[in-house]
């Protein structure tokens, strides 16, 4: 199959130097002055560059390894308070005209299972994701003649327009293949909140070994300029990503804040969110590529990149294991997926276990939506399904503002707070509401403008007396 040349965006050009990356990653450990130098800008908040964020890569001592996991505690805090944000996966096709090596909807896999949900089919998952309380999902894709702009659209607007009791899905954002700018256009067009684009692995060599030649996604540099595309055509809320495995995870953690950067100086817009899943098995693929990702490195990158780029939330997925979920949302992670099922239909159809002939990768958290709620509750989280953010236009360049003293006060805590007693009225269990609505009261305490405390509270009260849903600061 012959690969046509497509259109490019005017920003188009390969930012990621493989050579240079290196030479930083070739580097020896730094001076403690220079490690605590490069910390204290970014608790300043600023963005690290990726030299400043190499520096932090090659600190192997004990104690300066501390020193960056409590800035980075510090950091998540002050951006983002002790709120997670949560959403889950809806699969809506996974035919693929590619064949990259890792995935189990690979084109030459054949015991992928193939299917593309009807719009039927897709309210039929929504209801039963909303009977259990969700409000943010993603939409996943394969790359597939069938799953172009005008598709991606109207699912969206399939699900927008599906509602069950009291149920409702305020942000609906997607994981697809890149388009070019009229099919960003058309898909802006459907309400969507943040597209992402995972460059999967930002190696050039290793980008062309998993992604075969004459198939759409081998085309390294269509895809690297695939979000520029996307601000041409007016979306602000972008979504990055490399899986973990692939290659030498340094070297991926450099091509994320660089290409963050790039974003940033070209767009004026940091990526909204930014995504690390590491490898995991999958149906057909081969999983021994020699750089998987253990535990205490993943840690590190995660703490990392949570200083290099303040603003921006990090997603860590149900792929992983609930403690190490638990371990890295205390310095970093923001947002989290719950009740995942990465299966088509899988919501309505497969029951409690996994069918791997149906899912692109296999899941380290199973727990359901409710068992995650009352765990992050008792851990001292406070679940937000808020959407106010992406629906009052503070999305883009706005989205800068959480750098603005009293952000999460006047704005974050009582959306989380109000989203949260919406699931504790209309969908929690008996033991997780009863967790909740102390954690609730304690969290009213410590508000101290009282004006503010007092519209939560009459907020509150109306979610719990009457059918009034949705009212957002």
């Amino acid at each position: 199959m012959s690969i046509k040349k497509r259109q490019l965006s005017k920003y188009a050009q390969d930012f990621i130097d493989d050579a240079f990356f290196e030479r930083l990653l070739s580097k020896p450990a730094q001076s403690k002055a220079l490690v605590r130098e490069i910390i204290a800008k970014a608790l300043s908040k600023q963005a690290l560059t990726v030299e400043e964020t190499s520096v932090l890569v090659a600190v192997d001592d004990k104690d300066m390894l501390e020193e960056i996991f409590n800035a980075a505690r510090e950091l998540k805090q002050k951006v983002y308070g002790n709120r997670i944000v949560l959403f889950a996966p809806l699969y809506i096709g996974n035919k693929c005209i590619n064949d990259c090596l890792y995935c189990g909807f690979r084109s030459s896999n054949k015991e992928s299972i193939r299917r593309t949900l009807s719009f039927d089919e897709i309210a039929q998952q929504v209801v039963a994701l909303e009977n259990v309380g969700h409000k943010r999902l993603i939409l996943v894709y394969g790359e597939h003649p069938e799953y172009d702009a005008n598709f991606i659209a109207e699912s969206v607007r399939k699900v927008y327009e599906t509602k069950s009791g009291k149920g409702e899905i305020r942000r609906v954002n997607i994981n697809a293949a890149p388009l070019d700018i009229e099919g960003f256009k058309i898909v802006k067009d459907s309400g969507i909140g943040t597209y992402q684009i995972f460059m999967e692995t930002y190696h050039h060599e290793t980008y062309e070994k998993f992604h075969p030649a004459r198939t759409n996604k081998s085309d390294y540099l269509y895809r690297l300029d695939g979000l520029s595309r996307a601000f041409e055509a007016g979306c602000d809320d972008v979504g990055i990503g490399a899986l973990l495995g692939l290659y030498d995870w340094r070297f991926e953690l450099l091509g994320l804040v660089n290409h963050a950067l790039f974003l940033q100086q070209n767009h004026g817009v940091g990526p909204h969110t930014i995504s690390f899943p590491r490898l995991q098995p999958a149906s057909g693929i081969d999983t021994n590529t020699g750089y998987l990702v253990n535990d205490d490195d993943f840690k590190k990158f995660v703490a990392i990149v949570r200083l290099a780029v303040p603003y921006t939330g990090l997603i860590l997925t149900a792929r992983e294991n609930p403690q190490l979920r638990k371990d890295v949302m205390a310095f970093g992670v923001s947002q989290i997926d719950a009740g995942s099922r990465v299966e088509i239909g899988g919501y309505t159809e497969c029951g409690d276990a996994q069918v791997m002939e149906k899912e692109q990768f296999v899941l380290g958290d199973i727990r359901s939506l409710d068992d995650v709620i009352r765990q992050l509750m008792q851990d001292g989280y406070v679940p937000s399904f808020c959407t106010s953010c992406y629906r009052l236009g503070r999305t883009g360049e706005h989205f800068m503002e959480f750098a603005i003293p009293g952000f999460i006060k006047r704005y974050c805590t009582p959306n989380a707070l109000t989203t949260l007693t919406e699931y504790l009225v209309d969908y929690a269990s008996p033991q997780t509401k009863i967790v909740g609505d102390a954690l609730i009261k304690a969290e009213l305490g410590k508000f101290q403008d009282a004006d503010t405390k007092n519209k939560v509270i009459d907020r509150l009260e109306k979610i719990k007396t009457t059918e009034q849903r949705d009212m957002y600061f």
